[in-house]
């Protein structure tokens, strides 16, 4: 469906995207990810075919986006960040218009419109001015524009931006939808919104590729060692002393001190068995434990570690 290769976007001597390479798949939901600044806006602007690429290529249902751009755009959807509406403009004026700039014929305009506007429950707004709409219509207004044409890719760039919670698990059940017979790539900062509807998710990070996976994959890669959360009542340098006599931890990274004498150790395992171990030793020194479990790393996690060390290599590097 989507070829991105080597893709490199410089602004004099600023390089904001730098050797980006990855696929997007038919019928697939792609993740965006990254934090602000990373270079999620200008790569989506470059695949969409507005803005030039400085080095690399994007290919788009075999078109070469710099090559044959209007064979490409023609598979294209778009909805940047920013829904480029007219507010002086009527709803469905509004998408007759982008209907005839995408080049619909105009025998099937009509059609087009009224399946774009039910889709998205716009059909009784049809004669609203734009200016006057809700922050979710306007949202919606702007997806309509988007699928007029039926392409076979959309790109979305922060489509929940600004919107009420129920707007957004609507719009979230609409990608997904999309997603069963459209590529799509989703753009956002929102972990839990990608984790809700992604099949894959790419992570960036100043630009430069941090991860390309499923996010099991990338949760399963989260942690170089599993995670112990052990709660205990009771003497924290004890319960320390009594730790470092077993073999399976690798560390102990870090120690929470909740107040009234509980504390949790985050403790790293080279063996998931040593659990046991552990519970004896807090036992036999008299310590009592409050709870005992596994870390389960999510997507946040692995955003963090992944952005982390990117920032870190990049400091060393200098």
């Amino acid at each position: 469906m989507v070829e991105v290769k080597n893709l490199t976007k410089h602004y004099g001597h600023v390089t904001a995207v730098n050797d980006l390479s990855f696929e997007i798949r038919d019928n697939e939901i792609l993740g965006f990810l990254g934090p602000n600044g990373a270079g999620k806006s200008t790569t989506m602007n470059i695949i969409a075919g507005y803005l030039p690429s400085s080095e690399g290529t994007v290919t788009v249902c075999g078109h070469d986006i710099k090559e044959d751009a209007r064979a490409a755009k023609k598979c294209i959807g778009y909805l940047p960040e920013i829904p480029p509406l007219y507010p002086d403009m009527r709803v469905e004026e509004y998408l007759r218009y982008c209907a005839g700039i995408k080049g619909v014929r105009r025998g099937e305009i009509k059609k087009e419109i009224e399946k774009a506007m039910e889709r998205l429950q716009l059909t009784d707004m049809r004669r609203r001015l734009i200016a006057n709409l809700s922050k979710g219509y306007k949202q919606r207004v702007g997806l309509a524009q988007a699928i007029i044409g039926d392409p076979e890719l959309l790109i979305l760039d922060e489509p929940t931006v600004g919107l009420d919670p129920s707007q957004v698990a609507e719009l979230r059940n609409f990608i997904r939808e999309l997603g069963k017979d459209h590529s799509v790539i989703l753009s956002s900062h929102i972990l839990g919104e990608i984790s809700a509807v992604c099949n894959r998710v790419v992570i960036i990070n100043k630009g430069e590729l941090c991860a390309v996976d499923t996010i099991e994959n990338l949760e399963r890669k989260a942690t170089d060692a599993a995670v112990l959360s052990l709660t205990i009542e009771g003497d924290q340098l004890a319960a320390s002393f009594a730790l470092e006599g077993i073999s399976g931890i690798k560390e102990v990274k870090d120690i929470i001190d909740m107040g009234d004498g509980t504390f949790i150790f985050k403790i790293a395992l080279e063996d998931d068995k040593v659990r046991q171990d552990i519970m004896s030793a807090m036992i036999t020194n008299g310590i009592n434990v409050v709870e005992m479990s596994m870390d389960k790393p999510d997507l946040e996690k692995v955003f963090l570690d992944l952005t982390r060390k990117k920032r870190s290599r990049s400091k060393s590097d200098k």
